[in-house]
């Protein structure tokens, strides 16, 4: 009986060219291009047969031109459209890996736009006409902010670990505590970065603690370098101590050894004028003595991702000739934005009101207050949905200040005859998606990282949710 069904549902299905004539198919071709939209109708096609072959269709299954109209363009929709796109985050984490961690600058994001669309002074020297260096565009920038003698950006900052590493320490032993061997994301683990740039790794120390003797003990005439690798995505608290970075830098003064000083996410203002716990800034460790050090420019900074490498003149003169810098170089787009966004930081006051990923950390409890009562007002007049109102937290994210709950408020919503997930995969497919957090079967939308502009776009969306259901 399936086999007789089976080649009347093959055969029912349309051949291309009769599809192509199809109006709504026509305006596909006109959006995209004949080429493009043949190659989703066939792909369209085999899915079909798939599914006709394998018995994975319901009992209601209809082969009709419409049907397959609806397929292809619910296809052309996925494969053809762009799939880098913007989104709202409802989530309350504020430099969101997943989401493309920091929000730009408008500065960074008008300078974008101007290179973007016009020859630009990349690498060339303006007074000689002759070649000039790209890395000049943000050297003096980061030269006076961090108060360090010399500079280099490469495009992250796992990638300015590794060429440091391979550049200072290639064929000779590291040392590093036990308790910073981190994961720095996506599996990434620092033992293997070292394994790559050649560099050995000798751990020392245990776990919770380490003592500058286990440093001393472990030296040898094969060691090339002591990495200090601050734990900013994670604390060990309790019963533990670890090595200031003041006595590595004088242990390795006394045996004539670079200090490779990994920052993570990187600060250059200190948070703890706003109410956060004490975190390093580069200008501090700059000032303590660290020869090279590394931070990201796309977590704390609120800049675009790249690996900022600052220190002595003469390490970092030794980075920039390593072969391995062009592998890993910038480009002039990640300069422009980086450029912008340093500028900002001239001024403290300015960069905390214009630097989103600043304004969103330090943003006063009552502009949340006000933000989640205009989505909550709003969305109350939807019948089919409750929502209400309640402080909670916010996160950091980007591995940055693991520790640290930001008070925000919270508007939590839940929509009748749909589950949180059911709510929460539907807001995603929506355009933009809407990301959210689930909370006692509850959607969470967080004040703190929805802007004013996206709560009539929230709206929208769920009006549509609640339509459907």
């Amino acid at each position: 009986m399936w086999g007789e069904n089976m080649e009347k549902y093959l055969r029912q299905i349309p051949a291309v060219d009769k599809i192509l004539q199809e109006k709504a198919i026509k305006e596909l071709v006109a959006q995209y291009s004949r080429e493009a939209v043949v190659d989703v109708i066939r792909r369209a096609n085999e899915e079909l047969r798939e599914r006709i072959l394998n018995e994975d269709i319901p009992e209601d299954f209809e082969v009709s031109m419409v049907k397959v109209v609806e397929l292809v363009i619910k296809r052309a929709a996925e494969w053809l459209s762009p799939n880098l796109k913007s989104v709202i985050n409802g989530t309350g984490v504020v430099i969101h890996t997943n989401l493309g961690r920091s929000l730009l600058t408008e500065e960074a994001q008008k300078r974008l736009v101007e290179v973007a669309q016009n020859y630009s002074t990349l690498e060339i020297d303006v007074q000689t006409g002759q070649r000039g260096s790209r890395y000049d565009h943000v050297a003096e920038l980061l030269t006076y902010l961090t108060g360090a003698e010399d500079s280099l950006v490469v495009n992250n900052n796992a990638g300015a670990v590794l060429l440091a590493l391979s550049t200072l320490a290639e064929g000779e032993e590291v040392i590093i505590s036990r308790g910073q061997l981190v994961e720095i994301g996506g599996s990434f683990r620092i033992p293997e970065v070292m394994e790559q740039s050649g560099a050995q790794l000798v751990e020392v120390g245990a776990t919770n603690k380490t003592h500058l003797r286990d440093y001393e003990a472990a030296i040898t005439e094969e060691t090339g370098l002591l990495l200090d690798v601050h734990t900013s995505n994670y604390r060990i608290v309790g019963f533990s101590e670890q090595v200031s970075l003041e006595e590595l830098v004088e242990l390795g003064a006394e045996h004539d050894l670079p200090v490779l000083n990994d920052l993570g996410s990187g600060t250059l203002i200190d948070f703890s004028q706003y109410g956060f716990s004490p975190e390093p800034t580069v200008q501090d460790n700059v000032e303590a003595g660290a020869d090279v050090i590394t931070f990201s420019g796309d977590k704390l900074l609120g800049g675009p991702q790249a690996g900022i490498i600052v220190g002595k003149k003469e390490y970092i003169q030794q980075i920039k000739e390593n072969p391995l810098n062009r592998a890993l170089r910038v480009d002039k787009f990640t300069l422009a934005a980086l450029e912008e966004t340093l500028r900002l930081y001239l001024d403290l006051e300015t960069a905390v009101e214009k630097v989103p990923t600043l304004r969103l950390l330090t943003m006063d409890s009552e502009v949340l207050r006000q933000r989640a009562d205009r989505l909550a007002s709003r969305l109350d007049k939807l019948s089919g949905l409750e929502a209400e109102v309640e402080q909670g937290f916010s996160q950091v994210g980007g591995g940055a200040f693991p520790n640290e709950d930001l008070a925000t408020f919270l508007v939590k919503v839940s929509v009748d005859h749909l589950t949180a997930n059911e709510t929460g995969n539907r807001l995603r497919e929506l355009d933009p998606p809407l990301f959210t957090r689930i909370q006692d079967e509850k959607i969470i939308i967080d004040a703190r990282t929805i802007k004013d502009e996206e709560i009539d776009t929230i709206f929208t969306h769920f009006s549509s949710l609640i339509k459907e259901a």
